[in-house]
């Protein structure tokens, strides 16, 4: 489970309540609202030092004031919460015939990275092109030429600055390569549960949404191009640095975008609390009056503070080592009209056919949030942050639009405010310039008995809401029903005019939608069953193959649940079917596919899915048992639309792990199975250790196995 927090300063007041016995300290009010939302460009480079200051201030003072004696009583009726609970987020396989610099052989068919949308290539730590799979683990590039699949051996291995992330591979062999790198930029970046000098400065999201967490001291993102030509002797020529930390990236064509998201630098000096000693804490009056020069204290470093400091710089570096600087322009930065968390959040894009060119930037001060991508747009939706619970409360969402046709820069286009929130990124969508979004709305319940009670119960519904710019605006179009009160959305996707969204609390009601008309999204049918999708994978016009959890009718989410891979019909969109399930191993089993769409492959030409799964049995009694009773395997499924689902076998890699010497978890190596490649009648199994190929007819015995040896950032 990811823990959702209610923003930067969120954070640390997100309990804090509205009762009747203080006066709230300045500038902790709820914000309204923003229903005519809009980004604001800086008239100048002194407006934007003042406002990034003023911002710093204000959170420094919030995070401050709630240290005070009798805050949290005044305000909170001595509650001290934080977290809101949610489920994680989740976040088609591109095939067909392939040539590439790897040989003049290639199979027939073969799968790609699954991306969301056809023509809009989606970062990950494997990529390939049927002949050759390349493969990010610890912190190098593993190079293997792949075809034909009995010859599969390792070509080339570099290593990676940093902490390499995810990559993507065009089709004129210029492999990107994306890394964390620690370059000691000036201040101290927010981090989960740390700041300046120990204090404690809360951040957005604990989960790696781009602030403070991965690499260790990772305060930039550094971009690497890769001649992959000659696939044996991979050639850099191109590295660009840029502060913030990596968040996505997507490529169309030339044009690569990076979604970097950079925790504010502190200017070293701010402190978020008082030194501690037993008899300061004792006199509240000194304590009060110690806060109050701290505060004081902090308020003079961030006014002293320069803007280069703020924004520190970033740089290239060309083939021939040449290292260029690139400052920050201030007409690149945007800032919002809404109430947001402190942060930065920059569009970068890099055009491969224009590497002298320093890559457009275009940067909001916000949280990072959700990012969705079609070929001529990119959309940025973050929340607004309540920063305490009130009765009638409701979710919103501020949503960015950004035109994508100029290769080299994103292009604000206009923004608009939602009820409620996404789950992840398919639960966005543009078709015909209107964008289809699908949010679940929180809204708490007052409780007249206790009015003075934060915590109070909520309540949830949800639906599709339609959205067009008019007049730099995004405009409401239309909305369908409120669906499934009391239950939130765990899977949503849309296919041209149809839309698909799954919700959950005991059973999994898939509601239909006909969305020909965004004036009116229509619901149109309902299916319930056991669990809970978190993953809707279109299989032509009138199916959708789906992973989820499968839990027995009356037996909770817990405890009970299992792997669901189901196959439904939805060609009549008043009347889904359920035609096909198979269960897919015990209560202990789990796949990164439930929640990353990239480890789902479904090779359309074979009709076959592949899924990591990982699995244990429950009677190890130490951490040698453990180990030995640890499996992790692709399994793989046979998907006819007549006959159904069938399991076909699974290529096993649990010996890997156990003879890597490292059998363990981290941030830069895991112990399961995570990617899946298909090409012809063969299947490779992906993991931090090792790459491994099967025949489809015999997956348990594998081809060839090429082992990668441990190398931690």
């Amino acid at each position: 489970m990811r823990l959702r927090l209610f923003g930067t300063v969120g954070l640390t007041l997100l309990a804090v309540g509205c009762g009747d016995g203080g006066k709230t300290p300045d500038g902790l009010g709820n914000e309204p609202v923003q229903q005519s939302l809009k980004l604001e460009t800086f008239n100048d480079c002194a407006g934007l030092e003042r406002y990034i200051e003023d911002t710093a201030s204000k959170q420094m003072r919030a995070s401050l004031e709630q240290q005070k004696p009798g805050y949290w009583e005044r305000f909170g009726r001595g509650g001290r919460g934080g977290v809101v609970f949610g489920p994680m987020p989740a976040e088609d396989a591109a095939g067909g015939d392939v040539t590439s610099g790897g040989g003049s052989q290639a199979p027939n068919d073969s799968t790609g990275t699954n991306n969301q949308v056809e023509g809009v290539h989606e970062s990950d730590f494997v990529q390939n092109d049927g002949t050759r799979i390349f493969v990010l683990s610890g912190n190098r590039l593993y190079a293997h030429r792949s075809w034909p699949a009995e010859q599969l051996t390792l070509a080339a291995t570099m290593e990676v600055e940093g902490w390499p992330r995810e990559m993507l591979l065009d089709e004129h062999n210029r492999l990107v390569i994306i890394s964390q790198v620690a370059l000691s930029l000036p201040g101290t970046p927010a981090k989960a549960g740390s700041g300046a000098n120990g204090g404690m400065v809360p951040v957005a999201d604990i989960a790696c949404y781009g602030f403070g967490c991965g690499y260790y001291n990772a305060d930039s993102t550094k971009v690497t191009t890769v001649d992959v030509s000659d696939v044996a002797h991979p050639t850099v020529v191109d590295q660009l640095y840029l502060p913030g930390l990596f968040n996505q990236a997507r490529r169309v064509d030339s044009s690569v975008r990076l979604v970097l998201a950079d925790a504010f630098r502190w200017p070293e000096g701010v402190k978020f609390w008082v030194d501690y000693s037993e008899d300061l804490y004792k006199d509240e009056d000194k304590l009060t009056k110690t806060i109050d020069a701290l505060i004081e204290s902090n308020e003079k470093s961030i006014r002293a503070n320069t803007l280069d400091k703020w924004l520190p710089e970033g740089r290239h570096v060309d083939a021939q080592g040449v290292t260029t600087s690139l400052p920050t322009s201030c007409g690149d930065f945007y800032r919002s009209n809404a109430p947001s968390a402190l942060g930065f959040v920059t569009v970068a894009s890099v055009d491969l056919d224009a590497r002298t060119a320093a890559p457009g930037r275009t940067s909001l001060v916000a949280e990072p949030g959700t990012v969705y991508a079609s070929k001529e747009s990119l959309y940025l939706a973050h929340s607004h942050y309540w920063w305490w619970p009130q009765p009638g409360q409701k979710d919103f969402t501020y949503l960015h639009k950004f035109d994508l046709r100029q290769p080299g820069r994103a292009v604000y286009v206009g923004s608009g405010t939602v009820e409620g929130t996404p789950i992840n990124q398919f639960a966005l969508d543009e078709y015909e310039g209107v964008l289809r979004l699908a949010t679940t709305v929180t809204t708490r319940i007052p409780e007249p008995d206790h009015e003075d009670w934060w915590w109070g119960r909520t309540t949830t519904a949800s639906r599709v809401t339609t959205l067009g710019v008019k007049n730099g605006y995004m405009a409401e179009l239309g909305r369908s029903e409120d669906l499934a009160e009391g239950e939130r959305i765990f899977s949503a996707r849309f296919a041209g005019p149809r839309g698909y969204v799954v919700t959950f609390l005991q059973v999994d009601p898939l509601f239909t939608f006909d969305l020909s008309d965004p004036a009116h999204p229509r619901k149109v049918g309902e299916l319930k069953v056991p669990g809970f999708s978190t993953y809707m994978h279109p299989v032509g016009d009138h199916h959708l193959l789906t992973l989820g959890i499968h839990t027995e009718p009356n037996g909770g989410c817990c405890g009970t649940s299992q792997l669901k891979l189901s196959l439904f019909d939805v060609g009549d969109l008043a009347n889904p079917k359920e035609v096909s399930t198979q269960l897919v191993g015990e209560a202990y089993g789990w796949s990164e596919a439930l929640y990353e769409h990239k480890a789902f492959n479904y090779f359309a030409a074979k009709g076959l899915v592949a899924i990591p799964f990982t699995d244990y049995t429950r009677s190890y009694s130490s951490y040698e048992d453990y180990w030995s009773s640890f499996r992790t395997e692709l399994r793989v499924f046979r998907v006819d639309l007549t006959a159904g689902i069938s399991p076909v076998g699974a290529v096993p890699m649990s010996d890997l792990f156990k003879t890597s010497g490292y059998p363990q978890w981290s941030y830069y190596y895991t112990s399961d199975v995570r990617r899946s490649v298909m090409a012809d009648d063969y299947v490779y199994a992906i993991s931090d250790a090792g790459l491994r190929v099967s025949k489809v007819t015999s997956l348990q015995t594998p081809l060839v196995t090429v082992p990668f040896p441990v190398s931690l950032p």
